[in-house]
């Protein structure tokens, strides 16, 4: 790559050497704390599978539909041998995580450290801890057999096209991403067809990746059929690697 001139700083070529130590301490100790990141949810989550990972907002309360919704999927889930993965918060989190819990599968919940919102519940067979979105973000897909996502926020929105993104580029395999509660979503698919397949932005067969289901027991019986069909899908290899992402 040429450079055409122009002075672009390395580290190393800062003069005040005392500015220079202290910068490359600082961000080496940040690496170091994203690896540890990485090296304990590997060991707590790596023979976790079968799993699912569950979505939806913070912000629910438990007398919400969504969350009696969640509640309900989750300890069927669990029920059918299938651990639960969830942010570990309040909200939907919490009734992924207590549905798992008062089911015969472990509940998982991935904390992360916020200025708001986010306080573990206290349903969590067992519970992580991250301060990084992306060290996180990598368990949610690398542990999980099949998305669940109830109706939530930015935070939601970002898993559920994390999701797809890492599916279509084949950076993961493929698992279900199921969309639950047709009022909350079908505006937002419907746009996805209005827009990105009609404009070219994606192609017509990525609106496959998605299903959208309301019934609990019909999410169940959606994850199982869609491994039914794709039996290599849950094979060793596949439990081993997930993929060039992970």
């Amino acid at each position: 790559m040429v450079s055409k001139g122009k002075n672009v700083p390395r580290l190393r070529q800062v003069a005040d050497l005392e500015r220079a130590t202290a910068k490359k301490a600082r961000e080496s100790w940040h690496m170091l704390t994203i690896m540890a990141e990485f090296i304990e949810s590997t060991e707590r989550l790596s023979e976790l599978r079968p799993a699912v990972s569950i979505f939806g907002s913070a912000r629910i309360k438990p007398d919400h539909p969504y969350y009696q919704t969640c509640l309900d999927i989750a300890r069927r889930l669990s029920d059918e041998g299938l651990a639960v993965i969830s942010g570990g918060g309040p909200g939907i989190m919490e009734a992924a995580n207590k549905g798992a819990f008062e089911g015969k599968s472990a509940s998982v919940g991935l904390n992360i450290e916020l200025p708001h919102e986010q306080v573990s519940n206290a349903w969590q067979n067992i519970s992580v801890s991250f301060r990084h979105f992306f060290a996180r973000k990598v368990a949610f897909v690398k542990y999980a057999d099949a998305y669940v996502v109830l109706p939530g926020g930015f935070g939601t929105l970002d898993e559920f096209f994390e999701a797809l993104t890492l599916i279509q580029t084949r950076k993961t395999r493929r698992i279900p991403i199921i969309l639950v509660g047709t009022s909350f979503w079908r505006g937002l698919l419907d746009w996805m067809r209005e827009r990105l397949v009609a404009e070219g932005m994606i192609a017509p067969e990525d609106m496959n990746l998605v299903q959208l289901i309301d019934e609990p027991a019909n999410v169940v019986e959606a994850i199982f059929a869609f491994y039914e069909a794709n039996a290599e899908l849950l094979s060793a290899d596949s439990n081993k690697q997930t993929g060039a992402y992970l």
